[in-house]
């Protein structure tokens, strides 16, 4: 079957199932990837083998056992592996989240920022704060750690609270995409041919850049929807319906808009509704040790690799102990050492089952996750990747960094990993980069594929699942949201790369 029209029924299906008939997420996006498998046929998984084994991507054996895998098998086999690339960390970054927002932390955090900052430049702190974590830290556990912060910020001004989740976006995922060490750009950067130095300097400049003018998307996106403040891990709760749940949540959020009134007018510090009772409540160092450790660890794990790949760093015993305690999810792991030291401050009712509740909420989102990762892969699978390639012959000049973004978008937004749409379309476009065909430094070629990353984020998106759970959104509200900030992430950072390409063309 076409490979553009088996495109298009899976994305029917997945509108459909979630929109129409509302039907979960997990179930729904195993529907749309074993349809994907079953419809794609056998010569379609074929090509696809051939495709990667003439890449070196995979092994001959491993494109022999695909072949003769029925379409389940692939299909299940999808699943477990992006499960076991995202399991622990979403498990252990749930219950850091839950422990600093439930004892007390985040709210902690949250009065000293805006002692800091002030009210009004909050959003501009988190997308600050965002996009410093996103260089060194995937931005799925980004936002695990900064949403408690977005949360209790709604808690206490009672408004904004879209604008204080997308300020997260605007600086966690802009860097996640263009900045060395996540591996995204770092990927980009070696086929692409780029110094690391030179991609990471160009990634905070733009990125930088992307960030001041997304933020100012943001806060439009902010007046045009309003999301209430949900309790986590409460799906039935959920309105059946938008209008039905614009009219209940008004409710809730004018509630706690009052509360959050009275606080403010009284003077009274700010507690979130389940923290402490009594009154007491972390420092602001143990507040922050769970977060700032797990990124110091990533940062410091991530340089030393960096290093004994470059050969400037052997090994040695102390050598390979930092770069253990540098994995995502040991990191992660020591960090919930240290949140759970938290739980002494939270409410005796709710202190033994932290951990339990947490885990809970997050194994909803690992299914959830591990199926948009299975339907992402049957369409590869399927042949998006080669499809796509074949529209990116015999442009040349300034216009392939918008054809670089477009090949990179399109990836992204049919299989959902903005890592693999990266990896791929630098795959496709590394020919372009060459001093007779640029008529610039290569590193904008390799910003124009990591802005190409971003849009658009929707159901096959695992960021827009983490997203829209961890906030308490619901799809249709994620796409009013999440959707749109991603589209102005990207174009965002393309302005600016051709900009810069224009004026600094071999700065």
């Amino acid at each position: 079957m076409n490979i553009w029209l088996v495109v298009a029924l899976s994305v029917a299906v997945v509108l459909g199932c979630i929109l129409v008939l509302r039907l979960h997420a997990f179930l729904t996006l195993l529907l749309a990837g074993l349809l994907v498998a079953a419809i794609s046929g056998r010569g379609a998984v074929e090509r696809y083998t051939q495709y990667q084994l003439e890449n070196d991507k995979i092994s001959v054996e491993q494109a022999e056992k695909l072949n003769g895998q029925s379409p389940v098998v692939r299909l299940t086999t999808a699943f477990g592996q992006t499960a076991g690339k995202i399991g622990i960390l979403i498990a252990l970054a749930s219950v850091i989240g839950q422990c600093l927002l439930e004892s007390g932390g985040a709210a902690v955090i949250v009065d000293r920022m805006l002692k800091l900052t002030g009210p009004k430049r909050a959003p501009e702190a988190l997308a600050a704060s965002s996009f410093i974590l996103g260089i060194p830290v995937f931005f799925d556990t980004v936002f695990y750690l900064m949403v408690p912060l977005a949360r209790s910020l709604r808690q206490r001004l009672g408004k904004d609270y879209v604008l204080f989740i997308l300020a997260i976006l605007a600086g966690g995922s802009i860097a996640h995409s263009l900045v060395p060490p996540t591996p995204g750009p770092l990927l980009v950067a070696g086929i692409i041919g780029v110094d690391i130095a030179t991609m990471m300097l160009a990634g905070l400049v733009i990125g930088g850049c992307s960030s001041v003018l997304s933020l100012a998307a943001a806060r439009l996106i902010n007046r045009m929807v309003d999301v209430p403040l949900r309790p986590l891990g409460e799906e039935e709760a959920e309105p059946k319906s938008e209008g039905a749940g614009s009219e209940g949540a008004g409710s809730e959020g004018a509630n706690q808009r009052a509360d959050s009134e009275d606080r403010m007018t009284g003077g009274e510090p700010f507690a979130a509704p389940d923290s402490n009772p009594i009154g007491t409540s972390p420092s602001l160092f143990a507040a922050l040790l769970p977060i700032a450790l797990p990124v110091l660890l990533i940062g410091l794990g991530s340089a030393i690799r960096f290093m004994m790949e470059s050969g400037t760093l052997s090994s040695s015993r102390v050598v390979d102990v930092l770069a253990s305690l540098g994995d995502k999810n040991i990191a992660l792991g020591i960090g919930v050492v240290f949140a759970l030291m938290l739980k002494k401050y939270c409410p005796d009712s709710k202190r033994s089952s932290v951990v339990s509740r947490s885990l809970a909420a997050g194994g909803n989102i690992i299914l959830i996750t591990a199926a948009g990762g299975a339907f992402g892969a049957m369409l590869r699978q399927a042949g998006i990747e080669q499809a796509v390639g074949a529209l990116t012959q015999g442009v040349p000049g300034i216009m392939i960094l918008p054809l670089a973004f477009v090949v990179t978008a399109s990836i992204r937004t049919l299989q959902g990993s903005a890592t693999v749409a990266m990896i791929t379309a630098a795959g496709v476009l590394q020919g372009f980069a060459q001093p007779e065909t640029l008529p610039f430094h290569p590193v904008y070629l390799a910003m124009a594929i990591g802005a190409g990353s971003k849009p658009v984020s929707w159901m096959t998106d695992s960021a827009f699942w983490v997203i829209t759970r961890m906030s308490g959104m619901t799809e249709a509200e994620g796409l009013r949201v999440v959707s749109p900030m991603s589209i102005c992430l990207g174009f965002s950072a393309l302005l600016f790369t051709m900009l810069f390409a224009v004026f600094f063309p071999f700065a």
